[in-house]
């Protein structure tokens, strides 16, 4: 894609992620950080991605985000409002931080970036603060008008999962306001929008 980009002049935007980075400590990443460590396989070959763009065009824009939803296909919102409505308790890890995106609001972040030459590198979220995913879903259940128990856990506790997650998801997104782009609303505000749409 990037050649043909080159090819016919055109600008391009390429999807990254937190992942590209080690995950860990507690400083937010900031978008020109170039102390790259995946620690998995999906974080490895974003970060191939975002090399060959950069290698390969000057018109781009590399774009990081992390623990999005949508309306279209899986995501944590949907998955935990069906767990919650199937059980009285849950446990949800409170050691991996980050901030929620939702898709409809970063897309529009993204329109109004081609339609500039402000060319990059570039975090973007919702702004709302950081959080754990256990203090996500005890938003999500709430506004969702369940009274589900969360009980908070370790990753380690919670096990599972093969694949390495960052603990450490905190985007910068500092440079955003920068370059004169409009912050995206907060992550409790796109859930509320959210889950009217899915109603």
């Amino acid at each position: 894609i990037a050649t043909v980009c080159k090819k016919i002049g055109a600008k391009m935007v390429y999807l990254s992620t937190d992942y590209v980075f080690s995950g860990e400590g507690d400083c937010p990443w900031k978008a020109d950080n170039e102390i790259f460590e995946p620690r998995n396989v999906y974080g490895k070959t974003k970060l191939e991605g975002e090399q060959a763009v950069a290698r390969l065009l000057e018109k781009y824009f590399i774009v990081r985000t992390s623990w999005m939803f949508g309306i279209n296909g899986d995501n944590f919102v949907k998955t935990m409002m069906a767990i919650g409505k199937r059980h009285g308790e849950i446990r949800v890890v409170n050691d991996q931080v980050g901030t929620p995106t939702y898709t409809f609001d970063l897309a529009r972040l993204l329109v109004d970036m081609i339609e500039t030459e402000k060319y990059g590198y570039y975090n973007a979220t919702n702004e709302g603060g950081y959080v754990s995913w256990y203090d996500f879903t005890v938003e999500i259940l709430k506004q969702a008008g369940l009274d589900t128990t969360v009980i908070p856990v370790s990753s380690k506790e919670y096990g599972l999962s093969n694949a390495k997650r960052p603990l450490n998801s905190r985007l910068d997104k500092s440079k955003l306001v920068k370059a004169g782009f409009e912050p995206l609303p907060t992550w409790q505000d796109a859930l509320s929008r959210y889950l009217n749409k899915i109603d």
